[in-house]
């Protein structure tokens, strides 16, 4: 069995410090998707994506292991690209007009064959309402500046306002604000939750 540690060798994308933003160059990765619109709180299309996503990338994982490619890795966490038509909403609360993209990132050897195999599978055995969403894409970022948050979502504006300033001083804005979720949100205190901030600049 070749067991290979995807959080290790990606450390430098899947760490951040907490005090003080850092650069990254993103390369080119290949992620499971599914898009979609609402409250992350209360929208249920959100849970279904997330359910959705999670069974794929895990189908993913075991047929890799079991099979005769015998490659074992940990499933990478869940990662959100975040933005609005109009983006006031993220200011006044209007959280039913967020749009997202959710995402896992897979390692370089699952190929497209793989992920509409595990798709298959997934149907068969749970078929979960969002499985016709999930999507196998290359995404790329660049150079994105990032940091680390810590506690409930609601008091990640500082970090935000770190990141802005940051990019302030040396380029511009370009992208979509892209978060990364380190913790088990279901089995972790909010006030220990660990995100990765991060936004693509120019």
């Amino acid at each position: 069995m070749n067991k290979i540690d995807l959080k290790k060798e990606l450390k430098y994308l899947y760490h951040a410090p907490a005090k003080n933003v850092i650069l990254v160059d993103v390369p080119p990765m290949n992620f499971l998707m599914a898009d979609g619109e609402g409250d992350p709180n209360t929208s249920r299309s959100f849970a279904e994506a997330v359910e959705a996503l999670f069974a794929v990338a895990y189908a993913v994982k075991f047929t890799l292991r079991n099979g005769s490619d015998g490659i074992d890795y940990g499933v990478m966490p869940l990662e959100a690209l975040w933005w609005a038509d109009d983006l006031s909403v993220f200011s006044d609360g209007r959280k039913s007009l967020w749009k997202w993209t959710l995402m896992i990132m897979q390692p370089g050897f699952v190929t497209g064959r793989r992920v509409e195999e595990a798709i298959e599978e997934v149907k068969k055995k749970k078929d979960p309402a969002a499985l016709p969403l999930v999507r196998f894409e290359e995404f790329s970022e660049g150079r994105c500046a990032q940091i680390m948050h810590t506690g409930p979502f609601s008091e990640e504006g500082p970090a935000i306002e770190k990141v802005q300033g940051f990019i302030d001083e040396i380029g511009q804005k370009r992208g979509k604000h892209h978060e990364i979720y380190l913790s088990d949100m279901r089995r972790t205190d909010s006030s220990k939750w660990k995100t990765i901030v991060r936004q693509p600049f120019g």
